[in-house]
């Protein structure tokens, strides 16, 4: 009898399984970078950093009495206030049976330690909601707080002067200038009609040969601000501004990351990301858990302008 494939289906396997597991592709965290993490926070939940203002000038005449004046005192609190968890587990009899047990088990503490980051990032992203919503929150003079200037309200490079001009109003170091912003961002400035047109790039050169990101960074900076792109830039549902109104908008942020006490944001750690696990004889299974606690909060309100912008691709 001759073995042709219709005479031999039983030997044939009508599906093949790969031995590796296919994992999702993970973008880069960076907001934890710009976060001034205390250490000197041993115990308790709430610390405190006292502040002292400017000293005044006084005119002054000639054998009159000096006036004295008392510096402008303040405080700064912040807590912890965030507790987090990521458990999984895998019974004995699955790990008998599954042919990608080991493979599986193997995935629980890394991806446990990559959620927890994912909500640290959502967590410092979020902190635009320490300033006013619906409101310049103008300092100096400068606005703070923002609807894009697009005709659709895209961001656009003038946002990015106008972000310069308000950081240095409020004294900000105007170096180490960081400007995170959501993809949509990067595909506005990709297609403004200046880089697109031919006359610039006439043999494909530059921005439209290459984009004007590599990853998550763009290739040059911009008025100054190196820029990052972040899928994790906070949601703003609605929003008026200044007469203008963003929906289903994103909160694209400007900052100054110069080194010392000058980054927008401040944090603590109580319990880094610490794993426990056991074997569990009443329900038969190996359990894996990570748990971490933290705070963050907004620290220099003067060091950071927010800027909404709507994803219009």
């Amino acid at each position: 009898m001759a073995n042709t494939v219709s005479t031999s289906q039983q030997l044939i396997r009508s599906e093949i399984w790969s031995s590796q597991l296919k994992e999702e592709l993970l973008d880069d965290l960076q907001a934890m970078a710009y976060v001034n993490w205390m250490s000197d926070f041993p115990d308790g939940d709430t610390f405190t950093i006292p502040s002292i203002g400017q000293a005044q000038a006084d005119d002054y005449t000639e054998n009159t009495p000096v006036q004295y004046r008392a510096l402008d005192t303040g405080e700064f609190q912040f807590s912890i206030t965030e507790y987090k968890s990521s458990g999984h587990y895998i019974t004995k009899k699955a790990r008998q049976d599954a042919f990608y047990s080991a493979q599986l088990e193997a995935g629980f503490v890394p991806k446990e330690h990559r959620a927890l980051m994912v909500g640290l990032e959502e967590d410092i992203m979020e902190l635009q909601t320490g300033q006013t919503a619906s409101d310049l929150n103008a300092i100096n003079g400068a606005s703070h707080r923002w609807v894009a200037a697009g005709t659709s309200n895209d961001l656009t490079v003038g946002d990015f002067a106008k972000a310069r001009y308000a950081l240095k109003k409020a004294n900000v170091p105007d170096t180490d200038l960081v400007a995170i912003v959501d993809p949509s961002v990067e595909h506005t400035l990709n297609t403004l009609s200046t880089i697109t047109d031919l006359s610039n790039n006439r043999k494909w050169e530059g921005i439209v040969a290459d984009g004007i990101a590599t990853g998550m960074r763009f290739i040059k900076n911009v008025y100054g601000f190196d820029v990052y792109t972040s899928n994790y830039c906070d949601d703003v549902a609605s929003e008026t501004i200044d007469s203008r109104t963003a929906t289903d908008g994103k909160a694209n942020l400007f900052f100054s990351a110069a080194p010392g006490d000058t980054l927008p944001f401040v944090g603590a750690w109580r319990q880094m990301p610490e794993v426990d696990s056991e074997y569990n004889k009443d329900l038969q299974r190996e359990e894996y858990v990570t748990t971490a606690r933290y705070g963050v909060s907004l620290y220099r309100p003067e060091n950071l302008v927010t800027v909404i912008s709507q994803d219009n691709v």
